[in-house]
């Protein structure tokens, strides 16, 4: 048995096709086949039930995936412990950003990242949060920027910054003549949100429901995107609730919307996450010593509310 062979192994699992895999272990397929075949036949069971389409783990197969993500995960590292011992700060590192943080935070600290760490080549995804969870876990991650706290027994967080919420209030709403807002001026029925499976929205529903109690979860409109939110907006659809870095980019016609909360300003906690296991900490110091670094520049906010991401469960905390 190889480390090699439980690549393939894992790679099978995750494409659910021998020639994918193959593509992406960048070797032919029959070399592929070969050595599943010589790994089950040393092994004297079928990890694969190739009659299926897709290819589907056989029971004793989800579990030698199950072992061989923590082989393969384990042999990894060794890497990075002699990383880690040399001070070297490179290679390829899988960082995950979820929808309402990439668009703000990536162009603000990437360039200065790259620039002063050229060996790190750092692949960068798009994800949920639940997304990011469930690969962090599988070991298809190294890191992630996300809202938390996520109260996840087995990721790690190491705050970055908070991120107040600034009201968009077009001028035909009921709250637009008030320059500074107040949680209790908040009704959800005419709320604008993203829609289900951003932790911004639940960042917002819970904001609604820890201060006021309610608990009608009629919403008028919901969007996949904070811009398409400011036009329905500007339709005259409802107000909305924005992260602060989305304000900055506004033009200064649509910044004559914009309301900031009476403090203490109800805000996301913006941490950078991942496994307790995970030993690329060189580079996870490097990312969060350039993000904050750049961020307070940007954010001089200091008395908030903290608002929890997390869909069920309400968490305040004071800075």
């Amino acid at each position: 048995m190889t480390i090699t062979q439980l690549h393939y192994v894992l790679a099978i699992a995750e494409h659910k096709n021998f020639t994918k895999a193959a593509e992406k272990c960048f070797v032919t397929q029959p070399t592929l086949s070969t050595q599943i075949q010589k790994l089950e036949e040393e092994l004297d069971v079928l990890i694969f039930d190739r009659s299926k389409k897709p290819i589907e783990l056989t029971d004793v197969g989800r579990k030698i995936v199950h072992q061989a993500r923590n082989i393969v995960n384990e042999s990894d590292r060794i890497q990075d412990i002699v990383d880690q011992q040399k001070g070297f700060i490179g290679g390829e590192f899988k960082l995950g950003v979820i929808p309402t943080i990439m668009p703000t935070l990536l162009p603000m600290f990437l360039k200065t990242f790259i620039k002063k760490f050229p060996k790190v080549k750092l692949k960068i995804e798009e994800l949920t949060t639940e997304e990011i969870i469930e690969r962090i876990n599988e070991g298809h991650l190294d890191a992630a920027i996300a809202a938390t706290p996520l109260e996840d027994e087995t990721i790690k967080e190491r705050v970055l910054y908070y991120e107040p919420f600034v009201g968009y209030i077009p001028s035909s709403h009921r709250l637009h003549e008030k320059k500074n807002i107040e949680v209790s001026d908040l009704e959800i029925d005419d709320m604008l949100l993203l829609e289900d499976g951003h932790c911004f929205r639940d960042g917002v529903i819970n904001l609604c429901k820890v201060f006021k109690n309610n608990t009608d979860e009629h919403f008028q409109l919901e969007s996949g995107s904070i811009e398409t939110l400011i036009k329905l907006s500007n339709e005259g659809l409802g107000m909305t609730l924005l992260p602060y870095l989305h304000t900055m980019e506004l033009n200064d016609n649509l910044k004559q919307n914009l309301h900031h909360f009476v403090e203490p300003s109800p805000a996301r906690e913006v941490s950078i996450i991942y496994h307790k296991s995970e030993l690329k900490l060189q580079i996870i110091d490097a990312l969060h010593n350039v993000i904050s670094g750049i961020i307070r520049g940007a954010i001089a906010f200091q008395n908030v509310e903290i608002i929890s991401p997390l869909a069920v469960k309400e968490t305040k905390r004071a800075v």
